[in-house]
């Protein structure tokens, strides 16, 4: 099986509501849909969502890349020779990611259409019964993410993840605002996005919040401060994960040498789609750390292949 043509589709994905961050605010997310056509007739969907802020990819520059740069690589190249498609595409282009991703999501799902089975069993298997899929919120006023939260409590969620990090001292009501709507039996994630910035502020809010119980803290400080990450670390008992900090394999040595987080967000875009995502799940799990995939907020494409469920 040979893969012998790549269609790119540029596309802008409204959403219901803005997407609102500590870095930004989106009323419509940006996608690049790769198809790839192989020999036997075989089709398969990749998706490349980048971000500015986190994969320092933009819209335009991952278009162009995927079609001038990336794409042409893997043309008469075998899907399931991914390892090899890596090394192409590593030597072409530094980093990248989610143009990368598109191509490596593409791939895996002409593998799974091939063996006639879902991406999981190419990865060792199901692992999980069910998932758990927090509903999240934006940063809006505290009163109107207390009421979203428990809104999404009355719909049927168990976990509520709420973004913080534009004001430290209204993030700390925020915080307490949404545990006192969801009561104490809900699971409650926060992240701030790198909007805490430092340790010393980063501290100052965990301590006025350390009766709400959170599950954990998401990357309160920025990105290229795995040091401070690993202070905060060890100052608090609230857990702490890591996400806009870690891409690859050189982040993740530096987070277990400095022993600077107990989770990590594993987001295809940011690693490069399912085979880079395979080898930071087994570091971690070597390091004792745990792991969620997460989203950059992308159509079903490439939230399907983060759950393994591409292909079959």
């Amino acid at each position: 099986m040979k893969i012998v043509s790549v269609e790119l589709f540029a596309t802008q994905l409204p959403l219901i509501r803005p997407f609102i961050v500590a870095y930004d605010e989106f009323r419509e997310l940006p996608s690049i849909i790769v198809k790839l056509t192989t020999d036997t007739g075989l089709v398969g969907y990749g998706e490349g969502m980048p971000d500015p802020h986190v994969t320092g990819e933009t819209f335009h520059s991952t278009y162009e890349m995927l079609a001038k740069d990336i794409a042409p690589l893997v043309i008469g190249k075998n899907p399931f020779h991914i390892e090899n498609i890596h090394r192409l595409m590593a030597e072409a282009v530094c980093y990248a990611p989610s143009a990368k991703a598109a191509i490596d999501i593409a791939c895996y799902d002409l593998m799974g259409k091939a063996a006639g089975q879902p991406v999981y069993n190419l990865l060792g298997g199901k692992a999980h019964d069910f998932l758990t899929m927090p509903f999240v919120v934006s940063i809006l006023p505290p009163e109107e993410m207390a009421r979203q939260a428990a809104q999404a409590v009355q719909d049927g969620y168990t976990c509520i993840k709420i973004k913080v990090g534009d004001d430290p001292a209204v993030d700390v009501k925020r915080i307490s605002a949404v545990r006192e709507a969801i009561g104490a039996n809900i699971q409650l994630r926060v992240d701030a996005n790198q909007g805490w910035r430092n340790v010393a502020t980063t501290m100052r809010v965990l301590k006025q919040v350390e009766d709400c119980q959170l599950d954990w803290i998401e990357q309160p400080v920025l990105a290229d401060d795995i040091i401070g990450l690993a202070e905060v670390r060890q100052k608090t008992f609230i857990p702490v994960m890591i996400d806009e900090g870690l891409h690859g394999d050189k982040e993740m040595r530096e987070v277990i040498v400095r022993q600077a987080a107990d989770l990590i967000n594993i987001k295809l875009m940011k690693c490069g789609g399912l085979y880079p995502a395979l080898k930071l799940v087994a570091q971690a799990e070597m390091a004792g750390m745990g792991c969620q995939v997460g989203s950059m907020v992308e159509s079903c494409v490439a939230t399907a292949a983060g759950a393994g469920r591409r292909g079959g």
